[in-house]
């Protein structure tokens, strides 16, 4: 044998058994770290959790930079994505175990300019590895790895879940991972609804997802796909007809990506995170770690009703549009006398911003970036097109001027008996504004609202009926002044079902002075609501701040037949693989706050604000046969409430700007109303809901045929002008405390009239009872009120013993 033959096999023998010990010592994870054959059977990768609405519709998700994908099974994938992958990226994957020798020589001798050599399998391995280094001694080490799993996984897996496992994680650009994902994104369909077209499109991008993303370079994606196309029609997979014709067809796209600020409810679904983290507590995945959010690939089933949430963040936005508009054209709005002695809020809303933060981060002093805000860039703003945004030019600081300028609304709706939250529109515009005005946390001046818990709790308490009248005229308490401080009163009697729907504050203070202030503090913790109000006699008018969530929590006793039901929003958690970790159970949120009689009959006494009250007309634009309501405003219209329910749907919205001295341009009926009433109205429309337009109160067993909703009488116009509808607001706490140490704070039509000189009321006949009732007989000299104004009535006998007394009686 010749000298060279000797020496060839000698280095060939010697670079054999050294590739054959690289080989082990990589299997033994002497190169890092190899997946055992229990991760392979089960791998694990990193996945996305998906939030859904009732019906099953994807709302969105929750991941990480590389864990925004959802897996999807074999069955459901297009053929022609198969088909696809598999003539274009390994023609012989059937054939081979692994690894294509054939293929891996021709791109080593060719440099890989007639194709790479890696198969499907092996690309799985890459990623299965997360590798991918650029030195190439590494990348040695790396190719040898992937080979072990690609062999192991051969071993270990059937080929179509080879290919579902690999189309599950291959990346497809935008940070866009999975089959599933990219046919949603690029589509907006499911996998194994993708056409020829389609799925050529997609394999295409595996080639290089940002050269063939064909959102960002439409011709060169256009090309990739007609190679995929020719490599089809080559491996049998289309006829040449076909590829023809396949070929010719322009690229037709429907890109949404769905992420934070897209998908159904994003402010819901922000919200949800924290709710869902505190339901996870406790429980481990198969790993023995705590579930993640955002890489275990949860299903979190939610009790959001689609067409109601898109139903509510319709009637917001056609409502706010309007709003809109008339707010541009306030003179203080265009002329900027808005920000007048008002710097420092503007000067606030700077620091937070991201690009103060992002300048602080580059270096630059507060005052290099402070004087970057005055100078004009391009940017984004928002505004009410289809797109919420235009491009425009404007310095920072006019950009945080138009864009505080923008009125703010919440709006949430959810069944009163069971809890289940139905929709949740946070704000106008989750991806510019991301406080949410639905929140527990967020909370602002309630106004009226909070009336129907205190004539709740003196018709429970006190013995106070529907009939029960009394004087409208302001209340004095000592130790805290008059209530309401304006002590604006149009004078006369009133019943109290007629206070209620015309929202009188100065009936209300009467009512207030009957139940005291801590005891409504107290009974507000009763039924359920979570922040302490402090027990302030101006309470009873709303002076107090709650949140949209809280408020509609206390309104559940009234539908809810006595019942307080908090909110809830997830039915149940499932893991990756569809198992339930965890259901939910509305009943554990139900307690009974108030008896049924007190309920049903407030839920029949509310119907005269949406008949005849401050909401006038509403119940019979909406169509339903019972319904009840209560709107709510605060002083100079900072803030605008409207609360409404149905037997089986209960709904409330707030509308104001941040900042509240900027002030809405009405009442809680003409801007919060609309929103609440084109939801009930839409919604009772569409029978596929469920929501009946002829459902009626539950009437209580023992009330059986002693009261009809005619028994309430209320005047079909406002008995004595001047309460909500003239914006007559409602001060703040601090207002009662010191009896009218600062009226310069309050506002303009709430500053005290003026006055004798001994600090009285002005002079009027006020010998009058100011507690009577005509409608009811057989008083009860037992129940007396606590205090009045003048001298102290007889109160009636309690409602409860009064139904039950026979008719001919």
């Amino acid at each position: 044998m010749k000298k060279t033959v000797r020496i060839f096999w000698r280095i060939f023998g010697v670079g054999f058994i050294l590739f054959i010990a690289l080989v082990l010592m990589a299997n033994f994870g002497v190169f890092g770290k190899m997946p055992s054959l229990s991760e392979l059977e089960n791998p694990s990768i990193l996945q996305a959790s998906e939030v859904y609405a009732e019906d099953g519709t994807l709302m969105g998700k929750y991941y990480t930079e590389r864990g925004n994908r959802s897996n999807v099974k074999y069955s459901d994938i297009s053929t022609h994505v198969i088909d696809a992958l598999v003539a274009t990226e390994d023609e012989r994957f059937h054939q081979h175990s692994g690894i294509d020798f054939k293929s891996t020589l021709r791109a080593i001798l060719t440099l890989g300019s007639q194709g790479g050599g890696s198969t499907i399998t092996q690309q799985l391995a890459k990623a299965l590895l997360a590798q991918g280094s650029k030195n190439r001694a590494t990348r040695v080490i790396e190719k040898l790895k992937e080979w072990i799993i690609a062999v192991k996984l051969e071993k270990n897996f059937t080929k179509e879940e080879i290919i579902t496992l690999y189309l599950n994680v291959v990346p497809f650009g935008n940070n866009i991972y999975g089959i599933r994902n990219a046919a949603r994104s690029f589509f907006q369909k499911e996998p194994d609804r993708l056409n020829v077209e389609e799925a050529a499109l997609l394999v295409g991008m595996l080639k290089g997802n940002s050269i063939y993303n064909p959102t960002h370079n439409p011709k060169a994606a256009l090309d990739r796909r007609n190679i995929v196309i020719g490599q089809m029609e080559v491996n049998g997979k289309i006829k040449p007809t076909e590829a023809a014709k396949f070929k010719a067809t322009p690229i037709k796209l429907n890109y949404k990506k769905l992420d934070e600020n897209t998908g159904y409810a994003p402010y819901f679904r922000e919200v949800l995170k924290s709710e869902l983290r505190e339901a996870l507590k406790g429980l481990k995945n198969p790993n023995g770690d705590d579930y993640s959010i955002y890489n275990d690939g949860l299903k979190v089933y939610t009790t959001i009703n689609i067409q109601m949430q898109e139903i509510a963040e319709e009637g917001m936005a056609q409502h706010m549009l309007l709003l809109q508009k008339g707010i541009n054209a306030r003179s203080d709005f265009k002329n900027g006398s808005i920000w007048k002695g008002r710097e420092k809020f503007l000067e606030k809303a700077a620091k937070e911003s991201d690009r103060w933060k992002n300048l602080e981060e580059d270096g630059l002093s507060d005052k290099e970036i402070r004087a970057s805000f005055d100078v004009k860039v391009p940017m984004k703003v928002f505004v009410w097109n289809s797109k919420r945004e235009k491009d425009t030019t404007l310095t920072p600081m006019d950009s945080i001027k138009y864009h505080l300028q923008m009125e703010q609304a919440g709006f949430m709706a959810m069944d009163p008996v069971t809890g289940e939250v139905r929709a949740w529109v946070g704000g106008i515009d989750f991806k510019t504004y991301k406080n949410d005005h639905v929140n527990l946390n967020t909370k602002r001046q309630v106004g009226s609202t909070i009336k129907p818990f205190l004539y709740t709790q003196a018709m429970e308490e006190r013995g106070f009926t529907p009939e029960t009248e009394w004087e409208n005229v302001a209340q004095f308490f000592p130790g805290s002044g008059w209530v309401p401080s304006g002590r604006k009163c149009g004078g006369g009697s009133m019943s109290m079902a007629n206070a209620l729907a015309f929202s009188k504050n100065c009936a209300t203070a009467y009512i207030m002075k009957q139940v005291g202030p801590q005891q409504f503090s107290d009974f507000l913790s009763r039924i359920s609501i979570p922040t302490k109000v402090k027990p302030y006699p101006s309470i009873a008018l709303g002076t107090c701040d709650l949140s949209i969530y809280e408020m509609l929590w206390g309104y559940t006793i009234f539908a809810g037949r006595g019942f307080s039901t908090r909110p809830y929003s997830i039915s149940r958690i499932e893991d990756r693989n569809g198992n339930v970790i965890k259901r939910f159970d509305y009943s554990v949120n139900r307690k009974e706050a108030i008896s049924e009689v007190t309920a049903y009959t407030m839920a029949r006494m509310m119907q005269g604000t949406v008949d005849k009250g401050t909401a006038r007309g509403m119940r019979s634009r909406v169509g339903a046969a019972e319904m009840g309501g209560k709107t709510g405003t605060t002083d100079d219209n900072a803030d605008a409430w409207f609360i409404g329910y149905t037997p089986q749907l209960l709904a409330g919205s707030w509308v104001g700007f941040e900042y509240q001295f900027m002030r809405n341009q009405g009442d809680g009926s003409r801007i919060a109303r609309p929103i609440t009433e084109y939801f009930f109205r839409k919604v009772l429309a569409n029978k596929k809901l469920g929501i009946e337009k002829d459902a009626k109160f539950v009437k209580p067993a023992e009330m059986e045929n002693e009261i009809n909703s005619a028994d309430i009488i209320i005047s079909d116009s406002d008995p004595n002008p001047g309460a909500e509808g003239n914006d007559q607001g409602v001060g703040n706490e601090q207002d009662y405390y010191n009896d009218y140490d600062s009226p310069d704070t309050l506002g303009p039509e709430s500053k005290p009239l003026p006055v004798e000189e001994d600090n009285k009321l002005p002079k009027k006949d006020t010998t009058k009872t100011i507690t009577k009732s005509t409608a009811i007989k057989n008083e009860d000299p037992s129940i007396k009120p606590i205090g009045s104004a003048t001298e102290e009535p007889e109160k009636k006998k309690g409602l409860l013993k009064r139904l039950l007394k026979k008719k001919n009686d």
